[in-house]
């Protein structure tokens, strides 16, 4: 029997990976003759890349880029050379943790780095790139994502403009590359789980500038910023992306990719899934088993779990979940496409215990429902 262990990381706990080890490990002690395969996902976050090339087959390509502030940095994205298809986690060049708390300041911060590795995917043949929106440190529209890719960001006087937010206030034109490294045949994909638009209450400078060392006068000036970008990229590139649904992703970066280059803007873990062929995976498979650290309410709207669910289903393949812990509303859960949800916690033990001993519950819950399946897939004697 096939049998398809697909979870998301157990956040700051397991890698998505480590996660499907100890669920086939633990299954297969039950039920050793069947076959256990093994897809990590991810929805755009931290460790997607990992994922994406683990489940397709492909492997981690390592560059140097530039680092939020400048300081080069060691970034990767995953390639898949059967597909032609790069994912990106813009966090690996661009992202909040490569800069030290008291030096976070999104008014200097940069997407080149970001850039800088969709160039790299570019050269190497890509027709599809997708880029991961999470954890970054920016709020600059994806301004250095396009001066590296030769786009020229420039202010009154025909010169270009100052890296980070803080630029957006001198733009005044925009210039495609003369030259593009990349067709019309390329198929650019922006993956979020956020629909903020780019501007307002809810849009990047608002929102996300203060987690990134905004104070309320940056906020205003990113604001400010991210607006002008929007009216020059209507004006000079057609595209209006004010309204947009997820522009205001990774500090406009969202706008950014749909205003110059035409990206799509979907979910996720939707995007990963399609990404891989998880359908394809899915033919022959009796069960799938996913999770990740807490599953609730907030998990039926998007989370990877939810996700492979819902592919599951589609296939007619049923699908049990199993978490850390169990939140406030999980119970909806089994209404929108999971068999069964499960705990892995064996009574009553701290967040620590739990974590540090992540890898032996999992295996052991896997075990038991193999066991549980097993019976009762067994004829009545």
């Amino acid at each position: 029997m096939k049998v398809i262990f697909a979870p998301n990381a157990f956040k700051e706990s397991l890698a998505a990976g480590r996660v499907a080890r100890a669920m086939a490990k633990g299954w297969l002690r039950a039920r050793p003759r069947d076959n256990a395969v093994e897809v990590p996902v991810a929805d755009g976050g931290d460790g997607t890349a990992e994922a994406f090339a683990k489940a397709s087959g492909g492997r981690l390509v390592r560059r140097q880029a530039a680092g939020p502030l400048g300081q080069p940095v060691r970034a990767a994205f995953a390639w898949d050379p059967v597909r032609q298809a790069a994912f990106i986690e813009m966090a690996s060049a661009s992202g909040l943790r490569l800069v030290p708390p008291h030096e976070r300041d999104p008014m200097r911060a940069s997407t080149r780095g970001t850039g800088q590795l969709a160039l790299a995917a570019l050269r190497r043949g890509a027709r599809q790139i997708v880029i991961g929106l999470g954890g970054s440190a920016t709020v600059d529209g994806g301004a250095g994502f396009a001066q590296a890719l030769g786009f020229r960001l420039l202010d009154r006087d025909g010169r270009p403009i100052a890296p980070g937010g803080q630029g957006l206030e001198q733009l005044r034109h925009i210039e495609p590359p003369r030259r593009p490294p990349w067709d019309d045949s390329v198929r650019f994909i922006a993956a979020t789980d956020v629909d903020n638009p780019l501007l307002g209450a809810r849009g990047a400078a608002a929102v996300f500038g203060p987690q990134k060392g905004a104070g309320p006068d940056d906020v205003k000036r990113l604001e400010a910023g991210l607006a002008r970008f929007a009216a020059v990229l209507k004006r000079d590139l057609g595209r209006d992306v004010a309204r947009l649904p997820g522009a205001g992703a990774a500090g406009g970066f969202g706008a950014g990719l749909a205003g110059l280059l035409g990206a799509q803007t979907s979910s996720g873990i939707e995007i990963f899934l399609d990404s891989i062929g998880f359908d394809s995976m899915l033919a022959g498979a009796a069960l799938v088993l996913t999770g990740e650290g807490r599953l609730d309410r907030q998990t039926a709207f998007g989370k990877a779990p939810m996700g492979v669910a819902r592919a599951a289903a589609k296939a007619g393949v049923r699908a049990i979940g199993l978490a850390g812990s169990l939140g406030e509303g999980y119970e909806i859960l089994l209404k929108r496409g999971f068999a069964a949800v499960f705990s892995i916690a064996p009574g009553p033990i701290s967040l620590e215990e739990a974590m540090a001993q992540a890898p032996r519950l999992i295996e052991r819950q896997a075990e038991a429902i193999a066991r549980v399946y097993d019976v009762a897939q067994s004829e009545p004697t």
